[in-house]
């Protein structure tokens, strides 16, 4: 079995469940050392069996993303053990509360931005040097259909998602000239229990699992995948380009 990244190192956060999980196991089939984040230790220590049963590795970081000091700690953590990460996963966010945005508490919308956008920020800032130390560092960013299709209740969440994507398009500009590739990745609706949450008169059975969007996610992780400043939308298999800065 093909091996594209062999020797390589990939972080994810939110890998405990859902999208990150599965992207995790995806990509130690791949071949990369996952170092893989979550909250939920129990979540990380299934993960991390998944990942031997198939011949990987793993390296477990229990992280709570509105630590940021944390996240500044690791990332030096990582550049002592490896002085490099040759893949990065932003996949972690929450839903947070849907409601009219002038109910939405205060400390319900600090939450939302605090691990939506700040701790994306957060992981760029510390992550930054790592990618740029890979001979192709891949950053892809886990975002929404909700930021183009307005949604009475979903402005906590949907705003977050935008500021997000606007972020990692910026990032994806300043990266241009070197050999870090910055994306967005749009899942769709997707069996996971975020999804639950959001539609809990859903059919599950209706939506695809996670393994299907976490495959194509990893093919925006290769070397050979040299396109920046991108969204992939996963339900109509659209690579879609943004208007060129002026």
């Amino acid at each position: 079995m093909s091996k594209p990244l062999a020797d390589r190192i990939a972080f994810v956060t939110g890998a405990s469940r859902g999208i990150g999980k599965a992207t995790a196991l995806k990509l130690a089939e791949a071949g990369a050392h996952v170092v893989a984040t979550a909250r939920t230790v129990g979540g990380l220590e299934e993960l991390d069996d998944d990942i031997r049963s198939v011949g990987g590795s793993a390296t477990l970081v229990p992280l709570d993303l509105t630590d940021s000091p944390a996240i500044d700690r690791l990332g030096a953590a990582l550049h002592e053990r490896y002085q490099r990460v040759d893949v990065l996963v932003a996949n972690a966010g929450i839903l947070g509360v849907l409601s009219p945005l002038g109910h939405v508490e205060p400390k319900a919308w600090d939450e939302m931005i605090a691990v939506n956008v700040t701790a994306n920020w957060r992981l760029i800032r510390s992550m930054d040097p790592l990618l740029q130390a890979s001979d192709a560092g891949r950053a892809v960013f886990v975002t929404s259909g909700i930021t183009s299709r307005p949604r009475a209740y979903w402005g906590a969440y949907a705003a977050s998602k935008a500021a997000l994507e606007m972020m990692a398009r910026i990032y994806a500009a300043e990266t241009a000239t070197t050999p870090v590739r910055v994306n967005l990745f749009n899942p769709g609706p997707t069996r996971t229990r975020m999804r639950a949450l959001a539609m809990p008169g859903e059919d599950p059975t209706t939506l695809e699992p996670p393994e299907g969007p976490a495959a194509k996610l990893v093919e925006l992780c290769l070397p050979g995948f040299t396109e920046s400043g991108r969204l992939y939308d996963y339900r109509s298999k659209a690579l879609l380009t943004f208007p060129a800065p002026q």
